[in-house]
């Protein structure tokens, strides 16, 4: 089955990735991890990727049409793939269209207002990555190692709201583009994790 998965920036499509790639068996193709693994490397693309991403924009999609191309071509991807972070444009839709065949797209619906206090409110400790929230965790160091939390740059309000404008800009119309070729199904993402799981199984499993 190959999938997409759509929703704002922090709306939990990684929570929901995971849930998906156990079930069903197929590969998660995050453009997001990929550029962050390049980021690390500091790689020639991952150096280019990173001045758009630390301004909240998009990475040009010559680079991302590529890199995505080059992965649907590998044997994991044969009976299936899931897609998390792209497309992200109507323009990438198309250059998607072209190259594979998308059976699915299951969109995380999310009150924009409440998902800008979860993300600017959101903690990562520098050591082992557990995540909190201040709203339920307002400690300064970590519970599990326990070293320091801390506010990641791309969860600073400023480029949340940026990143939350270019959504609304430019990747929000991908759910009028899918649900008119018939295989967009939304699910309400405020819900708690195992109720979204539980809704997302429901969808991928409707013929």
């Amino acid at each position: 089955m190959n999938i997409i998965l759509l929703g704002a920036p922090g709306a939990g499509k990684g929570t929901q990735a995971e849930y998906i790639v156990a079930k069903y068996n197929v590969p998660h193709i995050s453009t997001g991890d990929i550029f962050r693994k390049n980021i690390k490397e500091q790689t020639p693309v991952g150096l280019k990727a990173k001045s758009f991403i630390d301004q909240g924009k998009l990475v040009p999609d010559e680079v991302v049409i590529e890199l995505i191309q080059s992965r649907l071509s590998e044997d994991d991807c044969k009976n299936g793939y899931l897609l998390d972070g792209f497309p992200r444009t109507i323009a990438q839709a198309e250059a998607l269209d072209k190259i594979t065949k998308i059976e699915k797209v299951v969109n995380i619906d999310v009150d924009l207002t409440k998902l800008l206090k979860r993300i600017v409110g959101r903690r990562v400790c520098v050591a082992c990555g557990a995540s909190y929230n201040i709203e339920t965790y307002d400690k300064p160091d970590c519970a599990k190692c326990p070293s320091q939390l801390i506010q990641r740059p791309d969860d600073k309000e400023e480029t949340v709201r940026a990143r939350l404008e270019v959504y609304q800009n430019q990747t929000a119309p991908l759910i009028e583009y899918y649900r008119a070729k018939g295989v967009l199904k939304s699910v309400d993402g405020m819900q708690t994790i195992s109720e979204v799981c539980s809704r997302v199984e429901k969808v991928l499993e409707q013929a």
